[in-house]
């Protein structure tokens, strides 16, 4: 087994490196250079596991699905994602990116992770107590999943009617949301030309021209929000940063 990963500010790596080291598998970031097809074409089951937006798969990995689907044909799935609240069919989404019957799910899961959006009025940022109960409910949570995959216990969440239809709203409201964030990164003067974002974004979505400049490619995943050294960054939302989310 293999499993790939997007994570913008370690939720969801943790949780797949949690599970491969658990499975004794292998483990790599979408944005890592390697030969993706040969790593997929290599193994029967493949995982992905990735932050739910709003019901919905962050662009990168939409588009890093969409680039290897013929390769993925006839592949086991399985399915992890990361949510603060809730996200109805979050995992079942992966299946609207490819053909039916395309691919086998084997096992689908969500996993409740610390909240990174830190300067939106109606998202409290997590202080340090809840991230360790979420991160211990995670590590029990991954026990049982490895439990049931060795047994051939299959396992899928957000498949229902139920799940689709908590889903829907957020899905069909996804789109604008995502239209405004592509260019909604905004850099204020506290900026010390540092070239942190530039380095750190999964899109490449900054460039330096006497000053940083934000470009119209942001996938939303409050990276440079977290890790800007001098919490110059905002993301759709101007209100300035007090607090930023690191998952220790």
């Amino acid at each position: 087994m293999i499993m790939f990963y997007f994570s913008g500010t370690g939720n969801s790596k943790y949780i797949a490196e949690l599970f491969t080291k658990k499975a004794s598998a292998q483990c790599y970031s979408i944005e890592e250079s390697l030969d993706f097809n040969s790593l997929i074409a290599s193994q029967k089951v493949i995982g992905f596991c990735y932050p739910i937006y709003s019901s919905r798969i962050p662009r990168i990995m939409r588009e890093f699905i969409l680039n290897n689907q013929n390769i993925l044909k006839d592949k086991e799935i399985i399915i992890f994602c990361t949510q603060d609240l809730f996200s109805g069919d979050g995992a079942r989404a992966f299946l609207d990116l490819l053909p039916k019957k395309h691919v086998k799910v084997i096992y689908a899961e969500h996993f409740l992770m610390p909240n990174n959006i830190t300067n939106a009025w109606f998202y409290p940022t997590n202080n340090q107590r809840k991230i360790q109960k979420r991160k211990e409910l995670a590590n029990k949570k991954i026990d049982i999943i490895y439990y049931n995959i060795s047994k051939g216990i299959i396992k899928k969440r957000g498949f229902n009617p139920f799940s689709k239809l908590l889903g829907f709203p957020q899905a069909l409201f996804f789109p604008f949301v995502e239209r405004i964030g592509r260019k909604g990164i905004s850099i204020d003067d506290d900026c010390n030309l540092c070239g942190k974002c530039l380095k750190i974004c999964p899109m490449n979505n900054f460039d330096f021209k006497e000053k940083i400049i934000p470009g119209d490619n942001c996938t939303l995943c409050v990276r440079c929000v977290n890790e800007c050294p001098k919490k110059a960054i905002t993301l759709i939302f101007r209100k300035k940063i007090k607090k930023q989310y690191f998952l220790k």
